[in-house]
C-alpha cells in the first residue's frame, strides 16, 4: 500500500478539496485560512509541491487554475492513521476505528472502508 503520505499543511489542502473540487487557488486558501493562517503565496507554493507530488491535478477554466484531488480520500487518512499510529505512537496493531467515529471527514460507509484497510495493512510496510 504504497500512499503518499501528506504533510498536515498538504493534507489540510486535501480535505478541502475532498469537500468540493474543483477549486481555485484562492477558494483553496480561502476555506483553508483559519486552520493554516498563512499567506496565499504560501498556499500557491504548497499547492505547486502538491501538484508535482501528483497528489493534486491542474486544469484551466475560463482561464484560471482549478485543482482537484488526485490522491482518494479514504486510501489517504488510512495511510496517514497507519503511519501516526507507527511512527508516533509505536503501535504495531490496527488503530482502533473508534478513534474516528464522530469525524465529519469520513461518513459511515467511508469509515467502514477505513477500518477495513486499516484491518489488511500489510504487516511488513514501514
Amino acid at each position: 500500500m504504497s500512499v503518499p503520505i501528506p504533510s498536515v499543511s498538504e493534507l489540510t489542502l486535501l480535505k478541502v478539496l475532498w469537500k468540493q473540487q474543483p477549486l481555485s487557488a484562492r477558494e483553496i486558501h480561502d476555506a483553508a485560512a483559519a486552520e493554516l493562517a498563512w499567506s496565499f503565496s504560501s498556499t500557491r507554493k504548497t499547492l505547486d509541491r502538491m501538484l508535482e507530488k501528483q497528489m493534486v491535478g491542474v486544469q484551466v477554466v475560463h482561464g484560471v487554475n482549478v485543482y482537484s484531488a488526485l490522491l482518494e480520500k479514504v486510501g489517504t487518512l488510512a495511510a496517514f492513521a497507519h503511519d501516526f499510529g507507527r511512527r508516533v505512537m509505536e503501535i504495531d496493531a490496527p488503530l482502533p476505528v473508534t478513534m474516528f467515529t464522530g469525524s465529519k471527514l469520513v461518513d459511515r460507509q467511508e469509515l467502514a472502508q477505513l477500518e477495513q484497510m486499516l484491518q489488511d495493512w500489510p504487516a511488513d510496510e514501514a
